[in-house]
């Protein structure tokens, strides 16, 4: 039988429609066990967890189906408590999948600790904008006979000396000791 007789038999056409059935089958279910197992249309929105602590973000994650995962903890924001949700991703309100993770960033205790630079023997203009780039605060300004007007001759902090190289939180004031130009 030569294949052209064969491609127009029968039996050739029976091995089609037998095929192509089988494969209509075996999409139908796959296609349906997909649908089982990925709960297709099935959605849990995602609650507003900002500023909430991590025991109420449990809570709230477990009864919605889903888990978290901490991310990292960002800056310090006085508006926030200490140790609660600034950010979450997804969003709130988004439309999730049951068991997606929720990733959150908390806000830590309090300010991260910068070295105070060595600004000793610069003059106040130079002093005051590298300190404030650092971003302590510069406070109440002391004067001292010196012949240097305006040189920074000593840093303090709440009453006590600094050195430089001394770690304290951002946004700490410290307080400047300058020479006045006059002489001793």
């Amino acid at each position: 039988m030569s294949f052209v007789k064969f491609l127009t038999s029968k039996v050739f056409f029976k091995q089609l429609a037998l095929a192509i059935v089988a494969l209509v089958v075996l999409c139908f279910f796959a296609l349906k066990w997909l649908n089982i197992t990925t709960n297709h249309g099935e959605f849990v929105t995602v609650p507003d967890l900002k500023g909430k602590s991590l025991e109420t973000v449990e809570i709230e994650l477990n009864d919605n189906d889903l888990t978290w995962k901490l991310q990292d903890s960002a800056n310090y924001n006085p508006d926030y408590p200490k140790y609660s949700v600034i950010e979450q991703n997804p969003v709130a309100g988004s439309q999730v999948k049951e068991n997606r993770k929720i990733y959150l960033i908390l806000n830590p205790s309090g300010y991260r600790k910068v070295e105070v630079p060595d600004v000793l023997k610069r003059t106040l203009r130079q002093a005051k904008p590298q300190l404030e780039a650092l971003g302590f605060k510069v406070g109440n300004s002391t004067y001292v006979d010196y012949i240097g007007k305006d040189v920074v001759l000593g840093l303090k902090f709440e009453g006590e000396t600094l050195k430089p190289g001394t770690k304290l939180p951002l946004t700490s004031e410290i307080d400047l000791v300058l020479g006045n130009g006059n002489r001793e």
